[in-house]
């Protein structure tokens, strides 16, 4: 199902006369041509799963008992935060929607779950059908990719709470776990090496303070080329949020991993212990990769500490895979088969308090 709701659609229902048709408003109008197009996109995501048409009260879907029995449904939610204004000016509207299903797919997928069914939302002062359609055109080949339905969502348009020209994008996501198979970090031990996947660079976090550096401190445009990034501007600062669950089932299935961290937003420092058990921390090698020219130029232009850095971005990794040290030969292995680039960055380490520390 996909709804569409706005403000200025109402009207006095004195002003026509009895049997009349209720007369078409241009939000209406608009609403209507938006969720035609949304319609047919959405269903190149069904499976056999999907129970439901679009344009109902709610979105059914099976379970596959079969599949996976003692399940346990993963839930997440997300925003694109202060990437989509960006992404809005630049006209990447389908990037940085298929941006907020790979950041999803990232939360369920890390819990050891398989993700299956995504909700959006779309709000905006008044619809555009060609942006709406651009958007929803993301969240499909971003969905097709991982696997996912998109089951249902809302179109809204409110005026009264939006700017003019902006509008908002969020995101809700189940997935399913059998119950033994779910991952917690319970399981991640003292000596498990830190095996980090890479970023494309900023994917959804610390876009605030990046474009505060880039556009007001440095004066760069969009569109200005600069050597330090070896792209330009947007270019570099729009590049996409990678989807990680093809490493994290391979990995999964070969029986090497204890747990993940996604790499989002509190970077490193803050992301890494919220999987750690108590009385282990994460020992980090900052001579074990080079984070890209970006996030080096970033720090040069703030003069940034090191520590709000490993805390504000991804510093180039986006996933960290928790591998116990006899295994990691085998996990490195099982990701260079599906041309996957890994670092071992560091290991865990008996500290009474769950953190991060760099040497």
């Amino acid at each position: 199902m996909q709804k569409s709701s706005n403000e200025k659609a109402s009207r006095d229902p004195r002003e026509r006369a009895p049997g009349d048709d209720p007369p078409t408003s241009p939000a209406h109008a608009r609403a209507a041509k938006a969720d035609e197009k949304i319609k047919g996109l959405a269903r190149r995501t069904f499976n056999k799963n999907v129970l439901s048409e679009i344009g109902g009260f709610a979105g059914f879907y099976a379970l596959d008992s079969t599949r996976f029995p003692d399940p346990v449904l993963v839930a997440t939610a997300d925003d694109i935060g202060n990437k989509l204004p960006l992404a809005a000016k630049l006209g990447l509207h389908a990037s940085v929607a298929a941006d907020l299903v790979n950041h999803c797919v990232n939360d369920i997928a890390v819990q050891g779950a398989t993700p299956l069914y995504f909700l959006d939302y779309f709000g905006a002062a008044e619809l555009d059908p060609e942006i709406v359609e651009q958007t929803i055109s993301g969240l499909v080949d971003a969905c097709k990719a991982n696997g996912v339905a998109l089951l249902g969502g809302e179109t809204s348009e409110m005026p009264t709470l939006y700017r003019e020209s902006g509008y908002d994008l969020a995101g809700f996501m189940t997935g399913v776990v059998s119950r033994p198979r779910l991952l917690t970090g319970e399981a991640i031990r003292e000596g498990d090496c830190l095996l980090a996947l890479p970023s494309n660079g900023l994917h959804t976090s610390g876009y605030r303070i990046a474009q505060e550096l880039l556009f007001d401190r440095a004066g760069y445009t969009h569109t200005q080329y600069v050597n330090e990034l070896g792209d330009k501007v947007g270019a570099a600062l729009m590049r996409p949020h990678r989807s990680y669950l093809a490493p994290i089932r391979k990995l999964i299935q070969a029986e090497v991993v204890h747990g993940f961290a996604h790499i989002t937003t509190g970077g490193i420092t803050q992301n890494l212990p919220r999987v750690l058990p108590k009385g282990l921390a994460a020992q980090i090698d900052l001579s074990a990769w080079e984070p890209p020219p970006l996030f080096a130029h970033l720090q040069r232009i703030g003069e940034i500490e090191r520590e709000e850095m490993f805390s504000t971005f991804n510093m180039g990794i986006g996933m960290i895979a928790f591998i116990p040290a006899d295994l990691i030969k085998k996990a490195r292995l099982t990701l260079t088969r599906m041309n996957e680039r890994s670092m071992v960055i560091g290991r865990v380490v008996r500290k009474v308090q769950r953190k991060v520390l760099y040497s």
